[in-house]
């Protein structure tokens, strides 16, 4: 069902353990190939969708992932929000550099999760939490 706004009513997983990120990366796969996104594209939403849910849940303390179907008129795409309450990104600029790492990672998290999707849009600041959200698009 679409609403007038071309958005389909959300699934929301609330993220609280590692199975919560295995659940999230099923839905959004799932989710990719109902509006048909290529394989290719499938396994960006995916993998973008798996490093901000691990991100919310190991920095942000868990929170929440809603995983939409939403069409612009031309083509159909997955939205996807994380929302937490965690601490916030004290600074955003140096987060989102390739190679920073407060984990011990590889420092791609937010930049890979970035250039993954075709929109990247986040809301944070220091002691209010963080809200990403992420759109693909079909091509």
């Amino acid at each position: 069902m679409t609403t007038r706004d071309g958005v389909a009513a959300a699934e929301r997983i609330e993220v609280t353990s590692d199975q919560d990120v295995v659940r999230v990366r099923q839905l959004v796969r799932a989710t990719a190939v109902a509006v048909k996104l290529s394989l290719v594209d499938q396994t960006k939403v995916v993998t973008a969708a798996s490093e901000l849910a691990r991100n919310t849940l190991v920095y942000g303390g868990g929170g929440s992932v809603e995983v939409l179907r939403v069409e612009n008129g031309r083509r159909a795409g997955v939205k996807i929000v994380f929302a937490d309450q965690g601490p916030g990104i004290p600074d955003l600029d140096l987060a989102l550099t390739d190679g920073y790492t407060t984990g011990g990672g590889l420092g791609l998290g937010l930049s890979g999760a970035r250039r993954l999707v075709d929109e990247f849009e986040i809301d944070t600041e220091a002691g209010r939490g963080t809200t990403i959200s992420v759109t693909k698009w079909c091509r």
